[in-house]
């Protein structure tokens, strides 16, 4: 072979394999993002975007994030989820049961990573198994029910004469009955009785309360789904005017004046759920991506809900907190 011929064929290639690494750098990516929630939180939505960053993704540089919030309204997302399936990202990140629901609904062909899902997602039709989705689903559950009967002993510790417990959940959502047949088959051995607060719309909350003290309820579990997202602030407001020692499942409503929560740990969540959108930009198929279980957890109390409602935090409560809100 001619000598100038080789150099010229090899500068070529070489010039080809710039241009190929250059394209792929100036690729910018598209996602959508999709929760319950009225508002960024700092330790799920921030923690996921500079989880990004660390992978190489940068927004207004090679990365686009369409965000949606539901504000706690389950018949707007629908729509919401069609229209991040109308800008035809790569991948969508979807918080919540109902919120994957959703945008399954709307699409079957682009991955979706379900960020928090709060309940069985097999049961519900979003993947064939946990090891094997087989669709365009996958992504990581809570595990809040499995979580019931830690935050029942966490309450009769914090509240040792309590024997009724009321456990609010949203009568109309997919994630609140799992966490309540929990709670009610573990409460007898911890001579606890629930009381089931069952909350069909946001306009009875005041009455929800007012029942659970007329029926003799000392504390109360809050399962943080949609429409109770939507409404967190209310809630804690009315815990705090009843006086009632309040137990979320979701830490971001003891970050708002919550009492007390025990949940996985929301910012190590956010780095896994960034981890598989990297690997799905990357070309990975979700249907071989494991549906994965949180492995780290925290207990959050506040401090001064807690003296705000005059109830004392057991020192050896305390000292096994996470975090604690001064």
């Amino acid at each position: 072979m001619n000598l100038t011929f080789f150099w010229l064929i090899t500068t070529m290639c070489l010039v080809a394999i710039h241009q190929a690494e250059a394209q792929q750098a100036k690729k910018t990516y598209r996602i959508g993002y999709l929760t319950n929630s009225s508002e960024f939180r700092k330790q799920s939505e921030g923690t996921f975007r500079q989880a990004l960053r660390d992978r190489g993704y940068i927004e207004e540089q090679n990365l686009v994030i369409d965000w949606r919030f539901s504000k706690g309204q389950l018949d707007q997302l629908p729509q919401l989820g069609a229209e991040l399936v109308g800008f035809k990202p790569q991948c969508i990140v979807a918080v919540g049961v109902a919120p994957t629901i959703a945008v399954k609904q709307a699409t079957n062909t682009i991955p979706i990573v379900m960020g928090n899902a709060d309940d069985d997602p097999v049961r519900h039709g979003l993947v064939a198994s946990l090891n094997r989705p087989g669709a365009n689903v996958t992504g990581f559950t809570n595990i809040g029910s499995e979580l019931a009967g830690k935050r029942l002993e966490i309450l009769k510790e914090i509240v040792s004469r309590t024997t009724r417990v009321g456990i609010l959940f949203d009568a109309n959502g997919p994630g609140g009955v799992g966490h309540v047949r929990e709670s009610e088959s573990i409460a007898p051995a911890l001579g606890l009785r629930i009381e089931r607060l069952e909350l069909s719309s946001p306009e009875n909350l005041e009455k929800t309360f007012q029942a659970a003290i007329a029926r003799g309820v000392e504390a109360v579990i809050v399962v943080n789904t949609a429409v109770i997202v939507g409404h967190n602030a209310r809630i804690i407001k009315l815990a705090a005017q009843t006086r009632l020692p309040a137990m979320y499942t979701s830490s971001s409503s003891v970050a708002a004046g919550g009492l007390m929560s025990f949940s996985d740990d929301p910012g190590d969540r956010a780095k896994r759920v960034a981890d598989y959108v990297d690997k799905i930009l990357k070309g990975t198929h979700p249907a071989d991506l494991p549906v994965q279980q949180p492995t780290k957890f925290e207990l959050v109390i506040n401090l001064k809900t807690a003296k705000q409602i005059g109830l004392t935090i057991p020192p050896n409560v305390l000292a096994r907190a996470d975090r604690v809100i001064r």
